[in-house]
């Protein structure tokens, strides 16, 4: 399968002189078409134009952490379409989630839910996934990547964060904690094979588009296009037409935002979205079924189905009222 990933790009490198001394921590070998550090988010700064960020598929990388005994929120590695390798720098617990790609250790086979042990030295391969997008490796201790606005989390719209992971970085691992604590270590659901059905509600402008876009988007299969990466992904499909036209003041996004563009076919909004846009969203999917919306692939088919009460007769109420926003 042919898969283009959309190039993103960062702020410059600045170099790690501490490498030299990592000695609980990995080695960057090769990372695929993309890896990233990734934690829980970079949360209460939208007034300032500063998006979240954080793991794309925020399940997978929870349960990586669990597994490991990690605090929440301790930074992890996110691996899309597999092709990461690693060598150990001292004996490490690791644990691979998310998209089960295969895993190997030194050429034998792990598996993908489960703890390893990396010796020193060893070398830790993730092959492509099948299925899904997005892996998520975790290493017993955390990334002690240098944090930033109390994250450490890889940004690839704003460029905050750590750089885009490439060979030859060393990663320096945190302490372990003292004991392994009585975690729920239920597996995360498999990730979606190919077509995934997301809830959505309306969206602060469905008012914007006809009665038959809303329709279409609930009834029709769209699929996930090259042109997709941790900011959003571009959907191919029937057009949702508009019945205004014009367009909008910038105004707040958040991450599952279906926006609409003037040609019709809608942007899934994901983990390093905007924190304004200014073309109309027509629904938002569900918080909950974002996990599954970040492992689809390119050539992955999405349904969406309503969730809870439409808009509709709020928005005639308003119009009738004229407190229709603008």
């Amino acid at each position: 399968m042919n898969v283009q990933i959309a190039n993103v790009r960062m702020g410059n490198r600045v170099p790690d002189h501490r490498a030299a001394e990592t000695r609980h921590g990995v080695d960057v070998l090769a990372t695929g078409p993309l890896a990233t550090v990734q934690d829980s988010g970079r949360w209460g700064y939208a007034a300032l134009g500063i998006g979240a960020s954080g793991a794309a598929d925020r399940r997978s990388y929870a349960f990586a952490n669990r597994l490991v005994a990690n605090a929440p929120g301790a930074a992890a590695l996110e691996v899309t379409l597999g092709g990461l390798r690693v060598r150990a720098r001292g004996t490490l617990t690791v644990a691979v989630t998310g998209a089960p790609c295969p895993v190997l250790v030194d050429g034998r086979g792990g598996a993908c839910d489960s703890v390893l042990t990396l010796p020193d030295g060893a070398e830790l391969r993730l092959g492509t996934p099948p299925t899904g997008l997005r892996s998520y490796l975790a290493v017993r201790g955390g990334i002690a990547a240098d944090p930033v606005l109390g994250s450490r989390s890889t940004d690839t719209l704003s460029g905050l964060g750590p750089p885009v992971l490439r060979a030859g970085d060393v990663l320096a691992a945190g302490p372990a904690p003292a004991v392994f604590p009585v975690l729920d270590l239920a597996p995360a659901p498999a990730p979606p094979g190919a077509e995934v059905h997301l809830r959505v509600l309306p969206g602060p402008r469905d008012d914007w588009f006809t009665p038959e876009a809303m329709e279409t988007l609930l009834t029709s299969a769209f699929e996930v296009t090259p042109r997709t990466d941790r900011v959003g992904a571009r959907l191919s499909g029937p057009p949702l037409r508009r019945r205004r036209s014009g367009e909008l003041p910038s105004e707040g996004m958040v991450p599952g935002s279906v926006q609409v563009p003037p040609e019709g076919e809608p942007v899934l909004f994901l983990a390093d979205h905007p924190v304004t846009g200014g073309y109309p969203v027509i629904a938002v999917v569900a918080s909950a079924d974002l996990p599954a919306a970040a492992q689809a692939r390119p050539g992955t088919r999405l349904r969406f189905r309503h969730r809870g009460p439409g808009s509709g007769a709020r928005r005639a109420a308003a119009r009738d009222n004229g407190q229709e926003r603008p």
